[in-house]
């Protein structure tokens, strides 16, 4: 058995248009998997064209997962696209708002566990529902630094990544018995859109630079590795893990 083999599977990327979900897509294809890509902007066909003219076999669905009653049909889309069959699902997609605790809005709390959170925990269960019937499947979350610690100015984002966390357990808990392995990566500080702010700091970089032992930030390369060892026969016996992909942050 080639356990980090990943040819004939078919897998669906949630935020996989750029940063760490374009990383987790290029993971994915490059171990030999068949990837419908849900994004919410134009930009998923650029992305799709860009993976296709590298040989590879990508989909495109253009959909907005803040919409709860859009989720069931971008979900179909792209299992229909994918052929009808589903091995992977990696919940990538993420937003962000800041602001201070107590200016924070309500609208701004509502879209970023709409996004992080509910869409993922709906996703989860579509895939779920289809992995049990198969009796296998993997399903990958991606949660945060924020699952382990509350960060500064991001309430909604650090709520949204701890329930990202504690859900990937709980599914796991009812699940691994029905064959599907259900498990998060906590990505450390990454360059990515999301974290320009903090990269523009220069102060708040070194004092963060100061921490990861590796000395740099990370990137979208970085989750690769973690994503195949997720979706492959690799981690067949992980269930419900939050894995840190960091640097060495957590440790120091």
């Amino acid at each position: 058995m080639k356990l980090f083999d990943l040819t004939g599977k078919k897998a669906i990327v949630t935020g996989g248009t750029r940063g760490l979900g374009k990383g987790m897509v290029e993971g994915l294809l490059e171990a030999g998997a068949e990837v419908a890509i849900i994004g919410v902007s134009g930009k998923v066909f650029e992305t799709v064209e860009e993976f296709n003219a590298k040989g590879y076999k990508t989909h495109a669905i253009q959909g907005d997962i803040g919409q709860k009653d859009q989720i069931e049909n971008i979900f179909n889309e792209a299992v229909k696209k994918l052929g009808g069959d589903l091995d992977i699902m990696v919940n990538a997609a993420g937003i962000q708002r800041r602001n201070k605790c107590e200016d924070f809005t309500l609208a701004d709390w509502e879209d970023v566990i709409d996004v992080n959170l509910t869409s993922l925990f709906l996703f989860c269960q579509h895939a779920g529902r289809l992995m049990i019937a198969k009796g296998k499947g993997k399903i990958i979350n991606v949660a945060s630094m924020l699952s382990f610690f509350g960060g500064q100015t991001v309430p909604a984002y650090a709520a949204s990544k701890g329930g990202v966390a504690q859900l990937t357990k709980a599914l796991s808990n009812e699940w691994a018995s029905k064959g599907i392995n259900v498990n998060g990566i906590a990505p450390g500080y990454m360059a990515t859109d999301m974290n320009t702010a903090l990269v523009a700091d220069e102060a708040r970089n070194a004092q963060i630079l100061s921490r990861i032992p590796q000395g740099r930030w990370g990137n979208g390369d970085d989750m690769k590795g973690i994503t195949v060892f997720l979706a492959s026969d690799a981690s067949n016996y992980f269930n419900g893990a939050i894995i840190p992909v960091d640097g060495g942050y957590l440790g120091k």
